[in-house]
């Protein structure tokens, strides 16, 4: 681990101007669950360290209103053993429950879960291993190499890393926005649209700039968020990372669909909303039937490689799944 300064400020705005006067080389933290793992690999090496664990406007959830608003550094455990999450998102409160141990969850931010980098190896490990993401131009050992863990969508010749977060494939099937800070003001950003596709440059992971924080996530109370669950399957019962994974919801009227939320995790460089497959189940009943074949078209398009095409008949078998618990709690 390099040397590097540390900045704690006491505000939101010194926090922004900390950040803005470091440049490129100043990183912040919260938990740390994430940074000072980069750290030690070599990933990161920031000049300067900002933390913003200071700062109480970042702290507050509140979940009683039309819209909950949970801070960005509201702790993961904190936020999924909430009374109105656990009942009315259910969704929300397991993609967080599932998604670490408790140690992790406990120090985790909300909004450093949101930022979090992927575990492809080639990246997290360096040389000799090229990867555009950790060193752009060097090229992407995972396309002809080890890619069993990797993307089926959003890929690109220059990389096919996958997500690797739960928080966010649940945020995206609930239609959550991102209220962030910057040198120019606040601005809010859907969290469809936090998060960037790697494409010819895949060294930005989202569209915030580097002077940005993350100030809350807001998620509008709705009825579907109640008959919701977050499916998620890996390669051992303890904590660990998706192979696959689903965020459902569904509402219920008359007996047939009037309302559908599908996301998929683990299997794209972004967390990906199946609407094609959502629509397909409006004004239909949840049978098996209906259920799995949702489950095959939320899987239309993919592009397996070498070592993941096992994940779309998975990934078919999840959504169906994910689909059915959604629908008996409806």
């Amino acid at each position: 681990m390099k040397r590097f300064d540390y900045a704690r400020p006491m505000d939101l705005e010194s926090a922004v101007a900390t950040l803005s006067a470091g440049g490129e080389g100043t990183r912040l933290i919260a938990g740390g669950t994430t940074m000072f793992d980069l750290m030690k690999l070599d990933v990161e090496m920031p000049g300067r360290i900002v933390d913003i664990n200071n700062l109480s406007e970042l702290k507050t959830m509140e979940t009683s209103g039309d819209e909950l608003r949970l801070g960005a550094l509201v702790r993961m455990a904190d936020a999924a053993e909430d009374a109105r999450l656990k009942a009315e998102f259910p969704v929300l409160s397991e993609a967080l429950w599932k998604a670490a141990s408790q140690q992790l969850r406990n120090m985790a931010s909300l909004g450093g879960n949101l930022l979090q980098r992927t575990r492809c190896a080639y990246f997290r490990h360096g040389a000799p291993f090229a990867c555009n993401k950790r060193n752009p131009g060097s090229g992407c050992a995972a396309i002809g190499g080890a890619n069993r863990s990797h993307a089926l969508f959003g890929g690109s010749d220059a990389c096919i890393a996958a997500y690797p977060g739960d928080f966010a494939v649940a945020l995206i099937a609930m239609d959550a926005l991102i209220d962030v800070a910057g040198p120019q003001g606040r601005r809010t950003i859907p969290i469809a649209e936090l998060h960037r596709q790697p494409g010819t440059q895949p060294q930005h992971d989202a569209t915030l700039s580097s002077e940005e924080i993350i100030v809350q996530i807001r998620i509008p109370a709705n009825a579907v968020g109640k008959a919701s669950t977050y499916h998620k399957i890996r390669d051992r019962e303890s904590y660990a990372f998706a192979v696959v994974s689903s965020a459902a919801a569904v509402r219920i009227e008359n007996g047939v669909v009037a309302d559908a939320r599908i996301a998929l995790g683990g299997v794209a460089t972004v967390p990906w909303r199946a609407s094609r497959a959502e629509q397909a189940l409006i004004g239909r009943r949840i049978d098996a039937q209906t259920a799995a074949e949702a489950g095959r078209i939320a899987f239309e398009g993919a592009t397996p490689l070498s070592h993941n095409a096992f994940k779309i008949e998975l990934g078919a078998n999840v959504v169906s799944d994910a689909l059915m618990i959604a629908a008996g709690r409806a």
